[in-house]
């Protein structure tokens, strides 16, 4: 076979590949790091290298599994830099205020999401939003499955205290706040 017919042939894989999943990649960045565009910018970064190493990630049992573990990867190396370019924020005082957003709930439920610890809020977004198993979960994540379900647990009833607490506030607050 020569190379041309072959690089198409992967060229074609791949396209199949990204489309069938290149939304759940980024809903679970979304949900995980709380930005549709970081989501969006690092699923494709993630893709981006599965297409550099297409021939050998295409051979794995889940091809889709790789791009989301190097997905978090990155997302956890961004979270590292904006750590630090907060850090240098705050010594040159308060950013101005953004106008608009997304809605009260939205900001609620990321808000939360972000206060669990990450392998947490990692667990709740592959079985919630990506509807994994929790033993898919287990090897995707490399930890026990009960160690899984802890963690679902927990974040659970985190989440649940959390999200109780905002509706209480938007409750006490005065008629038409």
């Amino acid at each position: 076979m020569s190379s041309s017919v072959q690089e198409s042939r992967d060229s074609a894989d791949f396209d199949a590949f990204y489309v069938a999943t290149v939304r759940r990649v980024v809903l679970y960045l979304y949900a995980a790091g709380g930005d549709r565009g970081d989501a969006q910018d690092i699923a494709q970064e993630a893709f981006a290298r599965a297409w550099q190493h297409w021939p050998k990630v295409s051979g794995y049992e889940d091809p889709e599994g790789w791009v989301r573990t190097v997905a978090w990867r990155l997302m956890v190396n961004r979270w590292r830099g904006l750590r630090r370019w907060l850090a240098a924020r705050a010594r040159l005082g308060p950013p101005e205020e953004a106008v608009g957003g997304p809605s009260p709930d939205r900001v609620a439920v990321i808000d939360a999401l972000q206060q669990l610890p990450a392998p947490q809020r990692q667990a709740v977004t592959l079985h919630y939003l990506l509807d994994m198993p929790v033993q898919e979960i287990a090897a995707t994540t490399g930890v026990p499955a009960g160690t899984v379900k802890v963690r679902l647990s927990r974040a659970r009833a985190t989440l649940g205290r959390l999200l109780d607490d905002h509706d209480q506030e938007i409750s006490d607050a005065p008629f038409g706040a």
